[in-house]
């Protein structure tokens, strides 16, 4: 063996250990816990990448992976290995365009359903099945869809690297379901604005495509002469939608009265205890990272028994 293959070889020895890196919450078994983190990380092991990723979960483990950025079209993060400086890593999968955002927006906004719990800070899994139909599948369908690149000399992709920020990127799903549609094109506060201009509005976008404000929504009502059509009736247009109009001066002495009977107990969204960590997302390392996050989730779940 030469000298510079030792000095090659030597650089493969045991990570440099960090202090305040991104840990992952699970310490043993699988990653992930909700269907949609579980959903991505079952789509990477189906590529059949064998060793690889089970380096990788003990690199995210051990909190080799000092950051972890989510922007759309790409993940970037940064992983200490062996050698001082840390490797930086990339992972970019398509965005999908506007014109399609637009259209599963207003199949969304169309379903109070999905309406509610995205506004919710939840992440429906028919929402996967919406995407399909769109011919746009939410996870990739194959390793070839994902341009990975990393700075280490390991030539495997994905390395060790690359597998410890799946893993990582999967427990920030878990903590905020909104950064994987972020990944896809559409931040959390884009799609919640869009959803509710199109609830509020009553129909679809503008005709240049451009979200409707309140002034769009007063002006188009006004046009009309007689008032839009809701896509999918909800709540208390749903219940009146089938009263026939009558003057004003018949129903004077029943304004205050309901037109139809209410329900004895109004319907709730059923949610977990932790609705709020989701919404928020994981904190700055400085004060927990995800490990706050789950340690204030097992005390909610404490407090809500």
């Amino acid at each position: 063996m030469t000298g510079s293959e030792g000095g090659r070889f030597a650089d493969y020895g045991r990570p440099r250990r960090v202090d305040g890196g991104l840990k992952a919450r699970s310490t043993r078994g699988a990653i992930g816990r909700s269907w949609w983190s579980r959903r991505f990380l079952e789509v990477l092991e189906s590529f059949a990448l064998g060793t690889r990723l089970t380096r990788g979960r003990s690199y995210a483990r051990a909190g080799q992976v000092l950051r972890l950025d989510v922007a759309p079209g790409e993940v970037a993060a940064v992983v200490q290995g062996s050698r001082a400086e840390p490797y930086q890593v990339r992972v970019a999968l398509p965005a999908f365009p506007p014109a399609l955002w637009s259209r599963i927006e207003e199949q969304v906004a169309g379903q109070a359903f999905f309406s509610a719990r995205l506004l919710a800070g939840d992440l429906p899994a028919e929402l996967e099945e919406l995407f399909a139909e769109a011919g746009a599948p939410l996870f990739p369908t194959g390793v070839a869809e994902l341009r990975q690149r990393c700075s280490c000399p390991d030539f495997a992709v994905p390395c060790k690297h690359l597998a410890a920020t799946f893993y990582l990127l999967a427990e920030a799903f878990d903590a905020d379901p909104f950064e994987l549609l972020h990944w896809r094109g559409r931040s959390r506060a884009e799609l919640l604005d869009r959803l509710r201009a199109l609830r509020g509005a009553g129909g679809p976008s503008t005709a240049d495509g451009s979200t409707p404000t309140a002034a769009d929504a007063v002006a188009g009502a006004a046009a009309e002469a007689a008032p839009a059509i809701p896509v999918a009736p909800a709540g208390a247009a749903r219940a009146l939608a089938g009263l026939t109009p009558a003057p004003l001066a018949e129903t004077v002495d029943r304004f205050w009265v309901p037109p139809v009977p209410l329900p004895d107990r109004p319907p709730t969204l059923v949610t977990g205890p932790d609705l709020l960590l989701r919404q928020l997302g994981a904190p700055a390392p400085a004060i927990g990272g995800p490990g706050l996050v789950e340690r204030l989730r097992r005390a909610y779940r404490q407090l809500g028994r």
